[in-house]
């Protein structure tokens, strides 16, 4: 009802604003004395006007939106009315001659800058008085923040955050120098985003906001580090696609978290190509509640495929990612199956009954200390008895392609479950060929946020207030987000002719050490706050990872960040039957004779010693490694 009488009032007053346009005109052509002679005209024409001006009014879509949030659509709309309306009185000018008068020609020019002036005008005016009326008496309160940015995203940032009783914009910084000394809704823009300390010092903030939506993760790294220097907090806006729509809203800031700082640009995919390999097809996903076993399923959830079927040894694993794709995609057809890979019956059934075309095999046990030593032949009989296990249920059941996930740690693996995964990988080559199921392996480093990376670490020493603990001053990882790796997985799935050992680009090397710094001042302390004790290499551990190794060689692909590795072949059949003995019953119970016993079938394995690695006398200086 309310709606219906905003509307209907809407429509009195653009009628309105076609009488005052019309009257308007006759008294500026006359300067504003009052014609006589032209009275009957007037009401002739304007009685002819009216209706068409409201039936115009109507068919241009005035009241689609409301007033109080009136902008360049409606406006648009507006002048879409007013040159309709204007048309109409151009055609009565030719066709109307109710006597000797005329029509004065000078009103083609007046009634529609009158009418666009009242109502576009009326219309801003509303929403000014609106706003003024709501939020006028939140000025000058609130923490006053600096905003960084003043391009699109700033300026819808801005409009929300004067809206708030929390905060008070006391400038902006651009690296725009077209901008500078200029203004965004009232507030300046000081100049670059190198100068925030300062800006920060002479305003008294001690809060940043990004609204950077489009640019590099290097800015976005630069400015938080100037920002957290200066000691303020800083917080960023939800999204590009957030900011680029308008859908910011103030309850959506956030504080910056170290994945802002260490993701990356965002990945390309073929998605015609995605949509024949997955759309209306079966698919199945073997560790689906894990890190990245969970994110494949989200993506392939978005490529509609007939069946999706999750399989999964922990039942509390399964239900979380069968509840997030419900959510998620309600009409979706999910198979559900709790199993474990070793487990060669539990394979063959489940395959024979899915009949999967596609299966990524992303189940395994990865934290290195753990299965080092007490763990290791379960390591291997999970990591590489379990791959050959469903390798061979999937080319018994006519899968099309299998994609093993693998990692970084497999190129001259010095730990058992790297070692472990080389072998999953040259189960994978030897069993190329072996039906026609394509096989392809693919590699890459740490994801952040997965269940085995140092952030959740360090988050909850943090929390603690310290120590931050750091294997060791040098040690370096790659980082890629979980949805950027499971995407690039799903590229080389697609990408894969049978046999490929794909290779992720993982960009820059990241200085653990710098991570911890990192993450302790964006929790706004400092090391005198919170201390990084160095602990020692654990067993197993490199001080660094690599992606290809040393006897290999790779080949570029169509897509910029995916690679080909060539590594030796490895297609004896015998091979395999002699590994699928020795992993099953031939496994020494010992560790150490289990390592030496590994290292020949794996000879680039060289396993490291069991006590930790000794720390150099002085730590290291802290300097970055490029992109750190």
């Amino acid at each position: 009802m309310n709606r219906n009488i905003r509307s209907l009032m809407a429509y009195a007053f653009d009628l309105l604003a076609m009488v005052i346009a019309w009257v308007g005109g006759y008294l500026l052509r006359f300067n504003f004395v009052w014609p006589h002679q032209y009275t009957d005209l007037m009401l002739s024409g304007g009685a002819i006007l009216l209706p068409m001006h409201a039936i115009i009014c109507r068919w241009a879509g005035l009241y689609l939106g409301m007033w109080v949030f009136a902008s360049l659509p409606d406006l648009r709309r507006v002048l879409k009315a007013v040159m309709a309306s204007t048309l109409v009185l151009g055609l009565m000018m030719l066709l109307y001659r109710p006597g000797p008068l005329l029509i004065p020609r000078s009103l083609l020019v007046l009634y529609p800058l009158l009418l666009l002036i009242v109502m576009g005008g009326g219309r801003v005016a509303y929403r000014m008085w609106k706003e003024h009326r709501l939020y006028g008496g939140l000025i000058a309160q609130g923490k006053p923040v600096v905003v960084v940015g003043a391009g699109r995203g700033g300026a819808i940032l801005v409009k929300e955050l004067e809206r708030s009783p929390d905060w008070r914009v006391v400038g902006l910084v651009d690296d725009d120098s077209l901008k500078w000394g200029r203004e965004l809704a009232g507030h300046t823009v000081y100049g670059p985003v190198s100068s925030l300390p300062e800006v920060l010092q002479a305003e008294k903030a001690r809060h940043v906001i990004l609204a950077m939506p489009s640019a590099a993760r290097a800015s976005i790294r630069a400015a938080t580090d100037l920002a957290a220097a200066a000691g303020a907090e800083v917080f960023t806006v939800p999204g590009i696609e957030d900011v680029m729509s308008g859908k910011v809203s103030i309850e959506a800031l956030r504080k910056v978290e170290i994945e802002d700082l260490l993701g990356r640009e965002p990945v390309q995919l073929d998605n015609n190509g995605l949509q024949h390999l997955i759309a209306g097809r079966t698919v199945l996903v073997s560790g689906a509640g894990g890190s990245i076993g969970s994110e494949l399923c989200v993506q392939i959830a978005r490529l509609k495929p007939a069946v999706l079927v999750l399989f999964e040894s922990s039942e509390f694993a399964l239900y979380r990612i069968e509840q997030k794709l419900q959510s998620l995609h309600p009409g979706l057809v999910l198979r559900c199956l709790v199993g474990d890979v070793k487990d060669a019956a539990r394979m063959r059934a489940v395959l024979q009954q899915a009949q999967p075309q596609v299966v990524f095999h992303a189940a395994a046990y990865k934290h290195v200390p753990l299965m080092e030593s007490d763990n290791a032949a379960e390591a291997l009989r999970n990591n590489t008895l379990g791959t050959l296990v469903i390798a061979r249920a999937a080319v018994a059941a006519g899968v099309e392609r299998f994609v093993m996930v693998s990692t970084d740690k497999a190129v001259n693996p010095t730990n058992v479950m790297g070692a472990s995964k080389r072998l999953a990988e040259m189960v994978c080559q030897a069993m190329q060929g072996a039906g026609g199921t394509r096989f392809v392996c693919v590699r890459f480093g740490n994801v952040l946020g997965s269940s085995g990376s140092v952030i959740p670490l360090f988050q909850e020493q943090i929390a603690r207030g310290g120590p931050v603990t750091v294997t060791h001053p040098d040690i370096i990882r790659y980082f890629m987000s979980i949805p950027e790796a499971a995407q690039l997985v799903l590229q080389a799935a697609l990408m894969g002719e049978g046999g490929e050992i794909f290779v992720l680009d993982m960009g820059e090397p990241v200085r653990i050490a710098d991570l911890a710094r990192d993450m302790i001042r964006l929790s706004g302390m400092s090391e005198a706050d919170i201390k990084i004790e160095f602990t020692g290499l654990r067993p197993g551990e490199k001080l660094y990872e690599e992606l290809l190794a040393s006897d290999e060689t790779t080949r570029p692909t169509h897509h910029p960040k995916v690679r080909i590795a060539r590594a030796r072949s490895v297609d004896d059949e015998l091979w395999l039957a002699r590994l699928e003995r020795w992993l099953g019953t031939g496994l020494p119970a010992d560790p150490p004779a289990l390592r030496g016993e590994l290292a020949q079938w794996v000879p680039e394995y060289a396993p490291q010693n069991d006590g930790p690695a000794p720390l150099p006398t002085a730590p290291a200086s802290g300097e970055r490694v490029s992109g750190a």
